[in-house]
């Protein structure tokens, strides 16, 4: 018997079945022929190590363990999607593409939006070489072990397929996986899991690979993302990769009119609660990738997707008392305690109530029997009071006008729609949350410290604020609670490692008010360090691309304070990164500098992204559309209607691919 040619038949053999019962759902063979078949094909691999292959099929169950799952920077950036809740909102949004691409006729792809854990996972040659979650869009963990255990995700393709390409999905648990797991977890007495979604995101983070193998998880491809795509639409897309192996739901369809996406929302806003997964909305995606290069991206969106939400499920219950929670900045958040409900798969016990305003609004009264609903099917909020169940003794509710932890007068600024406390740097709540902030994934990402700790640490009298951190030793932290020796160490060697973390994480973290995580990576990139922003006035910064008059007064006012300023000069002093750590590229130069670009169109000798770089390295900036500031539109076949005849009426300059490079070499 040739052993080797036997391994090889048994695993395409049952990759074939994996591939018909997971992805087909059409099972071919019973689970006792499977079962047999996968014995005969570990007992050979045992038998005969030398043709171990971390692809075979029986690999699926996995047994890898992961303690600390590696950070990934993606590829292709993960971007999130506009939200409407209203066919108006995509007729508007339908105006705008026109806008852009002229009065042309479009056909867009109506996927269902899939409610689970989206994933990108990278093939090369075929081969299935890394899964990586989304994260913040731009890097997020390697989770190849536990993605490797999921049966419906091919670890070898079928037919041809580009070299190297990344696929994104949606980590699903199908209702009756969900359910059977929750039945399995009532028997022995343990507390059951919320929903399918949140569920199906945990379970990517378990360290035991072979513990995510016993859980039924799907995934459901909606994208593929590389150069040299057999193909040019998104539609087109969805059908390939569907021979190539990926489960790739059948509900996607192609639609030549709004009318006929309003016809799929309609028909699948009535009909998902037939479907095995947890749904809550349909995606609609302008088909021609030529067109969606056309539109491009805003800071966080795709401008040509956008996201139909169905409308909420609703619940009445009652308000048992308001309470208020103070926020990092400052901001009082009025929270409704309520009488615990089910609601959309979870069980509901508090919802925000915003602001007074909103509270006045609905005239909120506790005792109030109301309605709630999940904004977006994620944040409870009440939305309507029964005033038919009204109790005759109710009163109005006054808001408070004191901070309800350090007790300071509350102001309200003119134009603003929430109450602050202005003790700024002697509210406990404020303080903590300013040191959490700074500590989180998107800032500092600290290993070994958590929100907890910080609470911990702050009661202790060893931090007051975040720069507090970086004096911490084992010794001080030992005698605390839950901290024993290693983790006093981890923590304190994961704050030395956050000295490596670059200038626009590190001037996210400082919790500036309005200043976002893309909003400080504008800043970072155009003042390049904390000095020359910490030095700009307000006409220099609303000149900055995003930054508009209130987030420049903001920034101002931080670097104003002095309190601030001795916070950066110790954080400097203990080695935090407050610049951009430039790479340094032998052939960048500068000759395209204060220059605004609009690259559109298809290119002969470079790609897109590569006419880009190059504007980039010269000193150029690049511009997401046309507008009197754009200097030059480089101009490729096929550039939109609209596009050019905005250039035209603004006499901006339109060059060529040919002309592009004469001004660099002529420079």
């Amino acid at each position: 018997m040739d052993i080797r040619n036997t391994i090889q038949n048994l695993r395409q053999e049952l990759n074939q079945h994996n591939y018909n019962y997971y992805v087909l759902d059409n099972g071919t063979i019973s689970d006792y022929e499977y079962d047999l078949k996968l014995k005969q094909l570990q007992g050979l691999e045992i038998e005969y190590p030398e043709y171990f292959d971390e692809n075979s099929p029986s690999q699926r169950v996995g047994g890898a363990i992961t303690k600390n799952f590696q950070t990934v920077a993606h590829e292709h950036r993960m971007y999130s999607l506009d939200n409407s809740y209203s066919k108006e909102e995509v007729i508007e949004w339908e105006k705008r593409l026109h806008k852009v691409l002229g009065e042309i006729p479009l056909s867009y792809t109506c996927e269902l939006k899939y409610d689970g854990a989206s994933i990108s996972i990278t093939y090369e040659n075929g081969i299935l070489a890394r899964a990586v979650t989304r994260g913040d869009g731009f890097q997020g963990d390697d989770v190849t072990n536990n993605i490797r255990t999921i049966k419906s995700v091919p670890i070898q393709l079928k037919g041809n397929f580009p070299e190297k390409f990344d696929i994104r999905g949606e980590i699903v648990l199908p209702f009756s996986g969900f359910e059977k797991m929750n039945q399995e977890l009532i028997e022995i007495g343990e507390t059951p899991y919320s929903n399918p979604r949140n569920t199906a995101s945990g379970s990517l983070k378990l360290q035991d690979s072979a513990q995510v193998a016993k859980r039924p998880l799907d995934c459901l491809l909606y994208s593929t993302i590389g150069s040299n795509l057999p193909y040019q639409s998104q539609f087109e897309g969805l059908e390939t990769a569907r021979k190539w192996g990926f489960k790739v739901p059948k509900e996607a369809a192609l639609t030549r009119s709004l009318e006929e996406v309003f016809n799929f929302i309609d028909y699948w806003d009535t009909h998902r609660y037939d479907l095995p997964y947890e749904t809550d909305g349909v995606v609609i995606k302008v088909n021609s990738f030529y067109y969606q290069d056309e539109l491009g991206f805003t800071a966080k969106s795709p401008r040509w997707a956008i996201a139909y939400k169905f409308k909420s499920e609703q619940v009445s219950t009652k308000l048992k008392s308001i309470s208020y929670q103070v926020g990092r900045t400052g901001a009082i958040t009025p929270v409704a305690n309520l009488e615990a409900v089910q609601l959309a798969g979870t069980i509901v016990k508090r919802a925000s109530l915003h602001n007074a305003d909103q509270i006045e609004k609905l005239d909120i009264r506790i005792g109030d029997t109301v309605f709630v609903e999940k904004g977006g099917e994620i944040i409870p909020k009440i939305i309507a009071v029964d005033l038919n169940s009204r109790p005759k003794d109710s009163k109005p509710t006054h808001y408070i006008i004191n901070c309800p932890e350090c007790k300071t007068l509350l102001i309200r600024n003119e134009g603003e729609a929430n109450h602050y406390c202005p003790n700024f740097y002697g509210c406990p709540p404020q303080i903590i949350g300013r040191i959490q902030h700074f500590i989180s994934r998107k800032a500092m990402d600290i290993e070994g410290l958590g929100g907890e700790t910080v609470v911990l640490l702050f009661n202790n009298g060893l931090v007051s604020n975040y720069a507090d951190l970086y004096d911490l030793t084992v010794e001080q932290i030992l005698p605390l609670e839950r901290m024993a020796k290693k983790s006093a160490e981890n923590l304190v060697l994961g704050v030395a490692k956050s000295k490596n973390i670059p200038f626009e994480s590190v001037l996210f973290g400082l919790g500036i008010r309005f200043v976002g995580e893309t909003v400080a990576k504008k800043l970072a990139k155009h003042y390049k360090n904390i000095k020359a922003l910490s030095e700009a006035n307000f006409a220099d910064l609303i000149l900055v691309d995003e930054i508009g008059e209130r987030i420049a007064k903001s920034v101002i006012e931080f670097f104003d304070n002095s309190e601030n300023k001795i916070i950066i000069e110790r954080l400097k002093k203990f080695g935090v990164q407050f610049e951009i750590l430039e790479v340094n590229n032998p052939y960048s130069t500068t000759i395209l500098s204060g220059k605004i670009f609009v690259v559109s169109g298809v290119f002969e000798k470079f790609s897109r992204d590569d006419l880009k770089k190059a504007i980039e390295d010269n000193g150029g900036k690049i511009g997401s559309s046309i507008s009197a500031k754009t200097d030059y539109v480089v101009a490729g076949e096929n550039m939109g209607p609209a596009k050019l005849d905005k250039a035209s009426k603004l006499n901006i300059k339109i060059i060529s691919e040919l002309e592009f490079m004469q001004l660099l070499n002529s420079n």
